[in-house]
């Protein structure tokens, strides 16, 4: 039977999600996990990559069993196993062809930044202490919205066929000293949300104008926007699929 497994972990300690010849994944660590409790060498599929250091709430991934699980049974003992940093937070069926990364419709991520020094919050927020016009980058925040091609927000180096998403909602929330980017699309590029975000703050402190970021999202050239934002400040909150999947 195929399970889908929710999962939500602290980004510090890995190397993202996707699995590395040289370097510790949060999938190199379940799938040790997955395969020390059922005694069978297991490889699980995610709804997704996370960059180095890159923060989960709620993401997904699928797996192959040859038995019935029980969640109630099964949830205890891969949590007692797992570390600290990694939770698994249920676990249901799915249809046999159900794939965790294709059947995912929209996927949402939040972008914290403080505006205050808080070493409590280092490797959760971004400390940015310019001034910012929250205006200016709210508008920039509505021309995203829609299909576009986000070239211009991707890194390089990546093996996609196409560089077209679909925006359904990005919007800015201040809460006293913290400021959150959420964005929902139905998919995303490698790099593009730190990408996004750091092409926004330069909206709102003034190097960029309204009219030049226009022409960033024209432009499909990386070079034009603006710089990456640590990862280490990104969140990755949920992953949305139809319900006609699961059993």
């Amino acid at each position: 039977m195929r399970y889908f497994f929710e999962i939500s972990y602290n980004g510090t300690p890995y190397h993202g999600w996707q699995n590395q010849p040289n370097a510790i994944s949060v999938q190199q660590v379940v799938e040790d996990c997955l395969t020390k409790v059922f005694r069978k060498k297991i490889e699980v599929v995610g709804s997704g990559r996370t960059d180095t250091g890159v923060h989960c709430v709620r993401q997904f991934f699928h797996a192959d069993m040859d038995m019935k699980l029980n969640e109630k049974e099964w949830l205890p003992k891969l949590n007692s196993i797992l570390p600290r940093f990694i939770a698994i937070r249920s676990i249901r069926a799915v249809k046999p062809g159900a794939s965790a990364r294709y059947d995912a419709k929209e996927r949402t991520y939040a972008y914290h930044i403080t505006r205050v020094k808080n070493p409590v919050l280092v490797g959760r927020a971004y400390y940015f202490f310019r001034p910012l016009d929250m205006a200016a980058m709210e508008r920039a925040t509505g021309l995203l919205l829609g299909e576009h091609d986000f070239q211009c927000f991707s890194k390089t180096n990546t093996d996609v066929n196409h560089f077209i998403c679909t925006i359904k909602s990005a919007r800015w929330n201040q809460k006293g000293d913290m400021l959150v980017f959420t964005i929902t699309a139905n998919r995303f590029l490698r790099g593009m949300v730190r990408s996004v975000v750091g092409t926004l703050l330069n909206v709102g402190s003034g190097k960029t104008t309204l009219k030049q970021f226009q022409e960033i999202l024209k432009s499909k050239d990386r070079k034009q926007a603006g710089m990456n934002v640590p990862a280490d400040a990104l969140y990755l909150t949920n992953v949305k699929y139809p319900e006609s999947i699961f059993l």
